[in-house]
């Protein structure tokens, strides 16, 4: 089986890029499928995740990022102008592989691949959820291309949703939805935590959606109950890094900002709580990560994904939405209670295998036998 899955890029280490890559790799060294993976603003940047070499990788050099670079018309203009290109050398490489599915990882695409990918049934993944649609900044602009974006999933054969809670959301666009949770790198070493360490972490970008200031309030007052321990965070960049920096500059609360690092389990390790204090999640791929070496974890009980991972008392704590005062304290018990600690982060290695390739893989070539079959 042909399977050509499309994506922006894959240069920066991101959760959408490793799943996409590993998925990938899997499909091509496990299952023997034909794998293409097309880039469309790769450009000169390297492949930050390594592919099989089994995965044919064909970057399209549209760069629809430097329409930067351009202001009102001209950048309309330009914009026009780059879909077009992507269409018609989309359309090109379809005609060339024939490949039996292809795959949008990103809204944004989906509507060149309705275009370009002729009789192929198409698959929309979604990874941004539907409900970060709604959190977006309420302007014309804005409204007109999440407009244009669900038209686009409309038109798609089959919508997969992480969660279950997205599947729904999607299904008022695309009635075609399955639920597929993310394949997860699990850990595959015997290092585990020993959860003695009086170090919290926190994974995540700087930006508003992962709300690393609502984190900042939270580990003030835990700071003032802990003075001992120490919150790190592997934070990449986002819209909101310069001003957080500054902030966490200003604070005298045990903060430790690192670069993000390839090897994220052996950090993992070497901590003893994981946080996730997002607005909203896809999936929330940081907390099977982190159950996975032992840790427990604290994460809002925001739309969708820490509900569909977490089981509240048993492997770590789900949080009211936004409650800052119940999360600053379940953080507390977990430091306050060693025993409880360990309890959790055993019952999180064993509930983050549901997320293992060989218990995802299976449900993706199930679907896809279905969509060829029909």
């Amino acid at each position: 089986m042909k399977i050509l899955y499309v994506s922006d890029a894959i240069a920066i280490w991101g959760g959408l890029e490793r799943v996409l890559v590993e998925k990938a790799n899997y499909l091509a060294d496990n299952y023997g499928f034909e794998i293409h993976m097309v880039t469309v603003n790769q450009g000169e940047h390297p492949i930050i995740y390594e592919l099989s070499n089994h995965v044919h990788y064909k970057d399209l050099n549209i760069k629809f990022h430097s329409l930067y670079l351009y202001k009102g018309l001209r950048k309309l203009i330009k914009r026009f102008r780059l879909w077009k290109l992507f269409v018609k050398r989309l359309k090109s490489y379809i005609e060339s592989v024939s490949p039996d599915i292809v795959i949008s990882v990103r809204p944004e695409l989906t509507s060149g691949l309705v275009k370009a990918k002729g009789n192929v049934p198409l698959i929309f993944e979604s990874h941004s959820s539907y409900f970060s649609q709604l959190f977006e900044k309420k302007d014309f602009y804005t409204y007109l291309k999440v407009r244009w974006h669900n038209h686009s999933v409309k038109n798609a054969r089959m919508v997969v949703a992480l969660t279950n809670g997205d599947a729904s959301n999607w299904r008022k666009i695309n009635p075609n939805v399955f639920v597929i949770p993310n394949l997860v790198h699990l850990n595959d070493s015997d290092n585990y935590s020993s959860c003695k360490a009086k170090t919290v972490i926190y994974v995540g970008r700087f930006s508003k959606q992962k709300d690393i200031g609502i984190l900042l309030k939270i580990w003030t007052i835990v700071y003032q109950r802990h003075q001992d321990w120490n919150l790190q965070i592997f934070g990449g960049f986002g819209d909101e890094q310069e001003r957080l920096l500054s902030e966490i500059r200003m604070m005298n609360s045990n903060i430790c900002v690192n670069q993000p690092v390839k090897d994220i389990f052996e950090k993992y390790s070497e901590n003893s709580i994981l946080l996730l204090t997002s607005c909203y999640e896809p999936f929330g791929l940081v907390l099977p990560e982190a159950m996975s070496c032992g840790l427990p974890v604290v994460a809002f009980d925001c739309p969708y994904g820490p509900a569909d991972i977490i089981t509240d008392g048993v492997d770590g704590f789900l949080i009211k939405n936004r409650n800052i005062e119940e999360f600053s304290d379940k953080v507390c018990t977990l430091i306050e209670n060693e025993d409880l600690r360990r309890r959790f982060g055993k019952a999180g290695v064993w509930s983050s295998q549901r997320y293992r390739a060989d218990n995802v893989m299976p449900q993706w070539v199930n679907l896809f036998n279905q969509l060829s079959n029909k």
